[in-house]
């Protein structure tokens, strides 16, 4: 299956938390979406690996999304070797994106740095014909790399180049969030620990993040994104004629 756009995450519900809101956007414009967790998220506090497997399952549904994979990478281990970004190189060929989101630069959890420079080497080298990668047939893979790489914003802010209007999925970002109960919104007493992400103040502030970003495009709620490799190309300024801020 090719698809138009692939996500490409250190954890199960990064892209919930950063870009849902774009990716419910896109399943309703017709696209292609999927999602490639790049670890379980077995080191973190609360949960279990299984449980959150079940948990990107349940998200990936009340998205839409036409595939989500996970590809057993060590959490809090993404290091930019040739084994792990063999794992990207193999999904991306499969599932050819023209663009690929993917982890903030740099963030306050350091798998998401980690994480995208990670992708950012494999998205190249997958391009390469002479790295070989193989399909799950035995079948020698092609070549492939996205047209466009966009970093989505993390829990340090960034300068973004764009924001995108999520106005109209911001309720169900907010329900694939949820989809994660053993990490967002905890309102009730359980034996694991409170973190930071955890506490109903966390999943409050999402909302006003979007709130903020919608604002500054003149829209009601926004996801923002750096365009790696910049400057963006344009061909036509229909990016410009098709949207109306109020401003």
């Amino acid at each position: 299956m090719k698809l138009n756009v692939l996500a490409i995450a250190a954890h199960p519900d990064d892209t919930e938390l950063n870009c849902a809101g774009t990716l419910a956007t896109l399943v309703r414009q017709g696209q292609k979406v999927g999602v490639l967790d790049l670890s379980q998220g077995e080191m973190g506090s609360r949960g279990t690996p299984e449980k959150r497997l079940v948990e990107a399952a349940t998200a990936a549904s009340i998205l839409g999304l036409q595939v989500r994979e996970n590809a057993g990478l060590p959490d809090c281990r993404l290091e930019n070797t040739a084994e792990h970004r063999h794992a990207i190189i193999k999904a991306v060929r499969t599932y050819k994106p023209d663009i690929c989101f993917i982890n903030a630069p740099s963030d306050r959890h350091p798998d998401h740095g980690n994480a995208a420079r990670l992708s950012i080497d494999a998205l190249f080298y997958s391009g390469l014909a002479k790295i070989e990668t193989f399909d799950a047939n035995g079948t020698p893979q092609d070549p492939w790399r996205p047209f466009h790489i966009l970093h989505y914003m993390q829990d340090r802010p960034f300068e973004p180049d764009f924001v995108f209007d999520v106005s109209q999925t911001i309720d169900l970002k907010e329900k694939a969030i949820l989809a994660f109960s053993s990490q967002f919104n905890v309102t009730t007493a359980d034996d694991e620990p409170q973190t930071y992400i955890s506490r109903p103040s966390f999943f409050e502030a999402l909302r006003a993040r979007s709130r903020h970003y919608g604002h500054l495009i003149g829209v009601e709620y926004g996801e923002p994104f750096q365009y790696y490799g910049k400057p963006m190309p344009l061909n036509d300024l229909s990016l410009f004629l098709q949207s109306k801020p109020n401003r």
